[in-house]
């Protein structure tokens, strides 16, 4: 499989293209704004090609999105690939038969859920979950817990970037490998 990486040049291009915002949403927080890099072009096909890259050569079946900036990579990366493109969503939001899983955060709980059939007509089918930022991974352990529900492969978890010091990849790597394009 293609394990190809960024160069410093081109990790630098897509940090220098994401926003930081200081106190946001409250005080001592620097909240990462990746509206700059999605209407930045140059930036946005620079990460949509390298994720395209990397996974071409996975013979996956499914890209998994997490409600709802993961369905800005993973449904263009689906297409991309050829494959289908399931949506992670918050809870209520989907219409049909769905599985849920309960996550904690800093000041509550909330829950993701995927329809009964996400996956349907695709016997060992093999997914790959996306999103933006991993901060806690709550979110991402949740939904990564929901595709293993549904007896299907998930073969890794993708993500723009990865807030180290918070520690949420360390968490994820206990359910499937995986990869962030930019550490901060």
């Amino acid at each position: 499989m293609n394990k190809k990486l960024l160069t410093e040049d081109e990790k630098n291009i897509l940090l220098n293209s994401i926003r930081s915002i200081e106190d946001f949403p409250k005080a001592g927080i620097v909240f990462k704004d990746i509206t700059t890099l999605l209407n930045d072009k140059d930036a946005y096909s620079l990460v949509m090609t390298h994720f395209e890259d990397r996974y071409k050569d996975y013979n996956l079946d499914y890209i998994a999105g997490i409600d709802s900036r993961g369905f800005i990579f993973g449904a263009a990366l689906a297409d991309r690939l050829g494959i289908g493109f399931v949506p992670v969503r918050k809870k209520g939001k989907l219409p049909s038969t769905t599985v849920c899983e309960k996550y904690e955060l800093e000041y509550g709980f909330d829950e993701v859920e995927l329809h009964l059939d996400a996956f349907r007509d695709t016997k060992d089918a093999r997914v790959l979950l996306i999103d933006d930022i991993i901060v806690s991974g709550g979110t991402a352990y949740a939904a990564a817990n929901l595709i293993n529900k549904l007896n299907v492969n998930l073969v890794e978890m993708c993500f723009l970037m990865d807030i180290k010091m918070l520690g949420g990849a360390k968490k994820l790597e206990k359910v499937a490998p995986v990869y962030s394009v930019l550490e901060i």
